[in-house]
């Protein structure tokens, strides 16, 4: 069960947002709002916010540059995680992953089971690290945003989460990466 150490200080992240999607814009984008609302409401900083089409080099594009800045910890995307032709988060984030978090989309489906049902084989969430960075793949239903942030990453987000967390990760997430002489 999740619980909170509040002995512990509570570190916030500084998360960005991408919706995938092409139809949506900022205006329509409920979903992306919906996270975006809850980022901000447990304390965290919304670094970034972007919509991007259902194209792989766009997506891919985006990642790469919010990994490469040291501004951004997380990366949350929403939609494009099921299997039509048109849905290729997946394979965008399969482009710049380094390690895959096996445990998150396994642990999405099996909450999403419960509310949904077996509908919920059609997702493909995912989530891994990339360049020190933690990359989270939600699917672009509101109540997918819903089950993956309150029932996981509200809490892997928290520094004060016991037994473990994300967070007191993140200083280790490097390195394996060369250091930077600045």
């Amino acid at each position: 069960m999740s619980k909170l150490d509040l002995t512990r200080p509570f570190l916030p992240v500084r998360i960005a947002v991408m919706t995938v999607s092409d139809t949506r814009t900022l205006e329509t984008d409920t979903s992306g709002r919906l996270l975006a609302e809850r980022i901000v409401a447990a304390g965290h900083h919304l670094a970034a916010r972007s919509i991007e089409p259902d194209d792989v080099d766009h997506i891919t594009g985006c990642l790469k540059e919010w990994i490469a800045d040291p501004e951004i910890d997380v990366i949350i995307s929403t939609g494009g995680t099921g299997v039509t032709g048109r849905d290729v988060t997946p394979e965008a984030y399969e482009q710049v992953l380094e390690k895959r978090i096996e445990g998150f989309g396994e642990l999405f489906r099996m909450l999403s089971y419960q509310k949904i049902g077996t509908s919920t084989i059609q997702s493909r969430a995912l989530a891994g690290v990339a360049g020190g960075t933690y990359l989270f793949a939600l699917p672009g239903s509101s109540g997918a945003v819903k089950d993956g942030w309150d029932d996981i990453l509200v809490w892997q987000l928290d520094s004060r989460h016991r037994p473990c967390n994300f967070v007191e990760l993140m200083p280790r997430l490097r390195e394996h990466l060369p250091a930077s002489h600045d």
